[in-house]
């Protein structure tokens, strides 16, 4: 396998999870053609991280239920990473049947969410995520390991920062090759932020850590921002800001990704997505839900760009 690609200072490495993380709990069905469809739009936007898919029990994500037929309906592009999340032996079993090349295991920091995530222990769950990484890695997989509820669970409050560092060396160790530190409830706030990084990076390098974050409480930039000054500069965010657990009470929808593309390109930081065309992957999304979805800056640069498109060229 080939070592994380290094990150300047003045690059955001950007995996977009609305195809997983935003679809999976949505009640409006999008269909597997246009799914493959929105995933070749954040493609075009120069999207080159993307969790396409998970390989769950039917029964308990419906919407993921086609991940199977989906990885064959999408293009193999070298410079393209789509990888798909795997909570137990037999998803990824599913996924190498599939052909898939990057895998993502999701280890909770607390004892109940594991269970009413993937119904294990905090100790079984921390194994299987073990010998998951250990199998996919041997086949040759690229792996991504979620620590999840990293600030703070939905059934047992704040979560220490030590609890978080230990399992994400744990991971790391089991041979993850990025460690994606999860507030999945959006929880957090800057300052709680770097009091889990301080710890984690202890054990991990900087260059290994992603931050997937959710808005909840309105500060997912924030908490954005607070990780880049740490050093950070991989992250998880969602076109549109669709998404939430299912099983986490409280989790409303992600980080939009187009939030995190308009402020990293304002602070002089390149993540090689085009906005615009961005935006159009959102809006493709919103026709096949039937609602209007975007970012908290959605509505300032739909105006803005309309504006734009109707001032003549000579007059720009």
């Amino acid at each position: 396998m080939m070592p994380l690609v290094d990150v300047a200072a003045d690059e955001v490495i950007i995996t977009d999870v609305a195809p997983r993380d935003g679809l999976q709990n949505e009640a409006v069905d999008f269909p597997t053609a246009d799914k493959a469809a929105f995933i070749a739009r954040l493609t075009d936007a120069g999207v080159r991280s993307i969790e396409v898919a998970s390989f769950v029990s039917p029964r308990a994500v419906p919407r993921m239920a086609d991940a199977d037929v989906l990885l064959t309906a999408l293009p193999l592009r070298p410079e393209v990473r789509h990888s798909v999340l795997v909570p137990n032996m037999k998803g990824l079993e599913r996924a190498l049947s599939a052909g898939v090349r990057e895998v993502a295991v999701v280890l909770s920091a607390t004892e109940t969410m594991n269970r009413k995530n993937i119904n294990m222990g905090l100790n079984e769950a921390t194994a299987v995520c073990v010998e998951m990484l250990q199998t996919a890695n041997a086949h040759g997989l690229e792996t991504r390991a979620y620590v999840a509820v990293a600030v703070e669970c939905p059934f047992e409050g704040l979560v220490k920062p030590g609890i978080v560092a230990s399992l994400s060396s744990r991971m790391a160790e089991a041979g993850a090759r990025e460690i994606v530190i999860a507030d999945t409830i959006g929880a957090a706030a800057p300052r709680q932020i770097r009091d889990v990084l301080q710890p984690v990076s202890g054990s991990v390098p900087v260059s290994m850590l992603a931050l997937h974050l959710h808005d909840t409480r309105a500060m997912g930039l924030a908490n954005a921002w607070a990780a880049l000054e740490f050093g950070v500069r991989r992250f998880d965010s969602s076109a549109g800001g669709i998404g939430g657990c299912p099983f986490a009470p409280g989790a409303a929808g992600n980080l939009a990704t187009e939030d995190l593309v308009l402020m990293a390109q304002q602070c002089g930081l390149d993540t090689g997505i085009d906005l615009e065309r961005l935006y159009g992957a959102v809006d493709y999304a919103g026709q096949v839900l039937g609602r209007t979805v975007g970012g908290r800056s959605s509505a300032w640069y739909r105006r803005w760009l309309n504006k734009r498109n109707s001032t003549p060229s000579a007059q720009r």
